[in-house]
């Protein structure tokens, strides 16, 4: 392995090569890439196996409840600009995914990894990260993620006094909880449209106050630091007041605040502002996410969202009727079995459009479209959405399962 750590142990070396083996017997049986049940091989043959693939790496961990997958292909392309990439761009974001994507970088000067929120203390002590990006913390997999005021109190406790860079968002009150602990952070204006995750104070529990876009406690005085870089329409501001533009292929409001938060990051590493982000035009879609497929003649645009804040951001990228929207909801494990959060979602913001429900759980979201006083049919299938549908792209929102299920279906 090149860099500065000196080769791999006899151990690691026999632990990287069973776990690649291991993933092309799965890749191979078609349970997808493999990567995870790699990584696990890996890691019961030598348990220190992702510190020592980490050793020769400048390394970025980014987590947050929406928007990691983004990020993390947004910060791999901008630091590409200055030496090779590993990157867990797939989205395999527990201990063995990230190995198994680590024991593919030997050459690779950054590792850009994408950490799942409650293993982010874990991994962070492992790799001994340069920087860790902190975007937003809000419900998710309601059923076994922890509440995020807990979340972000054990991220607290786990980053205190790290010698990483923090990049983290000053507008939401929990990460910047999270992130004051420790001694070196750069402040993001990245803004927060769902606020309903944080209207107590995490400090002492009082009521937030929120004028405008600002935010404090007004009975501890924990408030909202003032940032040093900023989103401000379609440019990024950088701490000497430059305002870079943002063109991305992503679309909408959330993934230009993903993009002032790659850029601060490419920063930490170096690499200015206009570089990070004229790389960041590269990216056409993530994982499937955004891209517009032709299904049965029919343009579609696949859009992910896994709970309440991430329904909201994407809601926003539709345009106006009559454009027809799937909606898919699965409750698998990787989803999260407790449907409740669909509560959460503000239906209205489609009224106008024609509403098509498919998916595992599609009359747990049907009985809450009748609520929200919606028009909307119930299919079996994506298919006889497409033979129902008014003209115009379909826009479809699935959430995690649902989503690789459509994927699967219309050949992407």
């Amino acid at each position: 392995m090149a860099g500065n750590s000196g080769p791999l142990s006899p151990r690691a070396k026999l632990a990287v090569t069973a776990g690649k083996a291991a993933a092309a017997v799965s890749r191979a049986a078609g349970r997808g890439s493999g990567s995870v049940i790699g990584g696990k091989v890996a890691l019961r043959l030598d348990p220190d196996l992702l510190a020592r693939l980490a050793t020769h790496l400048d390394v970025v961990l980014v987590s947050a409840t929406n928007g990691k997958t983004t990020t993390t292909r947004l910060i791999a392309e901008a630091l590409r600009a200055s030496g090779p990439v590993v990157s867990n761009a797939l989205g395999a974001n527990m201990p063995a995914g990230i190995t198994s994507a680590l024991a593919g970088g030997s050459d690779a000067r950054y590792g850009v990894i994408e950490v799942d929120e409650k293993y982010l203390a874990m991994v962070a002590r492992d790799v001994s990260p340069k920087a860790i990006a902190l975007l937003n913390l809000s419900r998710d997999q309601l059923d076994r993620a922890a509440e995020t005021r807990m979340l972000a109190e054990k991220w607290r406790e786990g980053l205190a006094g790290t010698k990483a860079v923090i990049i983290a968002n000053a507008d939401d009150p929990l990460i910047v909880w999270a992130a004051s602990s420790s001694p070196n952070v750069v402040w993001v204006a990245a803004g927060q449209e769902w606020k309903d995750d944080a209207w107590s104070c995490p400090s002492c529990g009082g009521v937030m106050q929120r004028p405008g876009d600002d935010w404090f406690c007004g009975e501890c005085g924990f408030r909202r630091p003032t940032p040093s870089w900023a989103l401000s329409g379609d440019y990024v501001l950088d701490p000497h007041g430059s305002a870079w533009p943002i063109r991305l292929q992503l679309p909408g409001r959330a993934n230009k605040a993903n993009a002032t938060s790659s850029a601060a990051v490419a920063a930490t590493f170096g690499v200015p502002p206009q570089v990070a982000l004229e790389r960041m035009y590269q990216v056409q879609a993530v994982a499937g996410r955004y891209d517009v497929i032709t299904f049965m003649n029919r343009e579609m645009r696949l859009l992910l969202a896994k709970n309440p804040a991430g329904w909201l951001e994407t809601f926003s990228l539709i345009d106006g009727p009559p454009a027809p929207v799937l909606l898919s909801v699965n409750a698998r494990g990787a989803d999260g079995t407790d449907t409740s959060w669909l509560w959460d979602v503000d239906y209205t913001r489609l009224t106008g459009h024609p509403i098509f429900v498919i998916g595992d759980r599609k009359l747990d979201l049907a009985v809450r479209l009748e609520v929200a006083g919606q028009n909307f049919q119930v299919c079996e299938s994506v298919d006889e959405v497409v033979q129902k549908a008014p003209p115009g792209r379909i826009e479809v929102i699935a959430n995690y399962t649902a989503f690789q299920d459509l994927r699967r279906r219309v050949g992407n």
